[in-house]
């Protein structure tokens, strides 16, 4: 298989270009054969990339950019992944799950106790609106007619979404995220041709405040844990799934422990 990881960043206010670098080293450390592309304007120095790739349409801002990785990945089978994570595992055996299917979108996230959490909080616009429950931090893709229709699809409601959020129930300023516009795109294009809701391995840990029951969303004051060559530990718990720190702090951590 022509297949790789694509991590999509641009530095704002965080560097996530250094996020997405310790993305890939954490990749390669357990699959040491995968292959893994930045996608972004901004400079790297680091030698664990397969490509750097150019945004093909310029930098459009924050989430905006990301529906150009369909045409930016060069590879027949993507993965793309968003850049505050981390591998602490090989998923080498989810290609082979995920190869018959041109498009999945990630359905499903994990505590850090790596229970499927069901929590919906921070999700009320999918809720209120009967809409997939996708996670775009985890998209499989492949070079197809049904990823461009995604694709294009994702790019058409970011583009217009001024006129197209009245249509939904949702705060009047509500802004247009990822996890929003996938939600609608695979309905759009279809839930069975987007989604593979039984393969839950497909899965993160998300260290978001109520998903862990946690007192703030800085989850790093409040739980304890250890950072080990070949995994994460949150109160002594391994992590064995791809783990979204979201508290970009977490990076320095990391870097402290394996890269520097």
């Amino acid at each position: 298989m022509d297949k790789g990881f694509v991590i999509l960043a641009q530095n704002s206010s965080v560097n996530y270009i250094r996020c997405a670098e310790l993305l890939a080293e954490s990749i390669v450390r357990v699959m040491p054969d995968a292959r893994v592309s930045l996608i972004s304007n901004n400079k790297t120095n680091s030698t664990v990339w397969d490509k750097v790739i150019k945004l093909p349409y310029g930098d459009l801002g924050g989430f905006f950019n990301d529906w150009q990785v369909y045409e930016a990945s060069p590879y027949e089978y993507t993965i793309k992944l968003e850049a505050d994570m981390y591998v602490p595992r090989s998923i080498d055996y989810w290609w082979e799950i995920l190869k018959s299917k041109d498009v999945v979108v990630s359905t499903t996230i994990r505590n850090f106790k790596q229970d499927i959490s069901h929590i919906k909080t921070y999700r009320r616009f999918v809720v209120d609106n009967e809409l997939p429950d996708t996670y775009n931090a985890i998209t499989y893709f492949k070079k197809s007619e049904t990823a461009k229709e995604f694709f294009d699809t994702v790019r058409f409601i970011f583009e217009n979404w001024e006129e197209i959020k009245p249509e939904f129930k949702c705060n009047p300023d509500e802004p247009a995220t990822t996890d929003f516009v996938y939600a609608i795109a695979s309905h759009v294009v279809g839930v069975e041709k987007t989604t593979l809701p039984n393969f839950t391995q497909m899965s993160m840990i998300h260290m978001k405040q109520f998903i862990n029951t946690m007192p703030t969303e800085d989850w790093t004051s409040t739980l304890v844990y250890e950072i080990l060559p070949h995994t994460i530990r949150i109160n002594t718990i391994p992590q064995i799934y791809p783990f979204h720190y979201h508290v970009k702090e977490f990076s320095d951590r990391i870097a402290e422990v394996f890269y520097e």
